[in-house]
């Protein structure tokens, strides 16, 4: 696993400095279209290239069964997994209706299902990579070894080579599907930030009041179990995360070194996210956030990320759904600083500075 200290790509400055000259030149009072002008700033300091875009655009997500979904976390059973897989593979789920809707690739990674994906044949889009059916249910052990640890974060990097590889991608959407997901997701942002579970657990797939209650007290056995150090976040993605979440923290890592930018989902894509941050502190320069989740936990790792997310709609279905939902507003922020006029161009007085 050599390939996680390599660096992250630079920002290229000079790119950044011309796109907000330009953003200042354009017909309109500066500043006033807001996080648009921000976006297509940020962008082009990531691509290096004045007039950035974001097309092509690979969604990617990441399925994993976990073993604490036997302890009663979600309101779903295991099954479900590779159920939604399938759905995703014939058209049927959200994601697979956005994904067609924005003209993005759309790419399912399979690192372990306890049921069979009930496509046949199998179509090219699900690519099964098979670590194990499970991870093991982590409030008794560790929820993976650091062979299966190593095959997800390298999974995910892999997924994201093949993105820039073969479709010239110039962004990435991480989502992810494994029932159970959110009790890890908030497990791991609890031993990366040492808050009680109590802050982190939420309701996942529809948890009542007594649901999330013992979600909590699982994750807090768990943290007793395994005294995970905060600045171990490869220790952390180990004893407590997913196959899933494991895989979405290498494709953050492996896209922050090639230097694609990525539109981070919600709760359990940005715990993934702050776990890369923790391995590589560069990474969080290449990500952009998608929408807020009123998962609970979601607003305490937006915060830990200093993150201003895109959409607020009241979204917690995953899968990456949150953020293909922002992608048009990237495409748009792209589209006004490229095509709207200059005051020189246009024939209109500019500000007097």
């Amino acid at each position: 696993m050599s390939w996680l200290s390599k660096p992250v790509r630079p920002l290229d400055e000079d790119a950044r400095h011309a796109a907000a000259r330009r953003q200042v030149g354009l017909t309109k009072p500066p500043g006033s279209l807001g996080r648009l002008e921000e976006i297509a700033i940020a962008l082009a300091a990531m691509q290096g290239e004045v007039y950035p875009t974001v097309d092509p655009v690979q969604i990617l997500v990441f399925a994993g069964d976990h073993g604490v979904a036997d302890a009663g976390v979600s309101a779903y059973p295991q099954s479900v997994t590779a159920q939604m897989v399938t759905n995703m593979a014939t058209g049927g789920a959200a994601i697979s209706v956005l994904a067609e809707a924005l003209a993005a690739g759309l790419e399912l990674i399979v690192l372990g299902t306890v049921g069979e994906i009930a496509c046949d044949p199998v179509p090219p889009s699900v690519r099964l990579v098979g670590v194990a059916p499970s991870t093991k249910d982590f409030s008794r052990e560790p929820a993976m070894s650091s062979a299966e640890l190593d095959a997800c974060l390298a999974a995910g990097r892999a997924a994201v080579e093949r993105a820039v590889n073969d479709r010239d991608c110039r962004l990435v959407i991480g989502g992810e599907m494994g029932i159970g997901n959110s009790t890890a997701a908030a497990a791991l942002a609890c031993a990366l930030l040492g808050h009680p579970a109590s802050e982190l657990a939420g309701p996942g797939t529809g948890l009542d009041a007594a649901g999330i209650a013992r979600k909590a007290a699982l994750i807090e056995r768990a943290l007793h179990l395994h005294r995970i150090v905060p600045d171990t976040p490869l220790e952390a993605l180990r004893r407590v995360a997913g196959f899933e979440i494991a895989a979405l923290t290498g494709a953050y890592l492996g896209a922050a070194q090639l230097g694609i930018p990525v539109l981070v989902d919600g709760f359990i894509a940005t715990s993934a996210a702050l776990a890369a941050t923790r391995i590589l502190s560069g990474a969080r320069d290449w990500m952009l956030f998608g929408h807020s989740s009123c998962e609970p936990g979601h607003a305490i790792l937006l915060a830990a990320l200093d993150a201003e997310p895109l959409l607020d709609l009241g979204l917690r279905l995953g899968e990456g759904s949150g953020a293909a939902s922002a992608l048009p507003l990237l495409r748009l922020a792209c589209a006004l600083h490229r095509e709207m006029a200059s005051f020189a161009e246009a024939g209109i007085d500019g500000a007097l500075l």
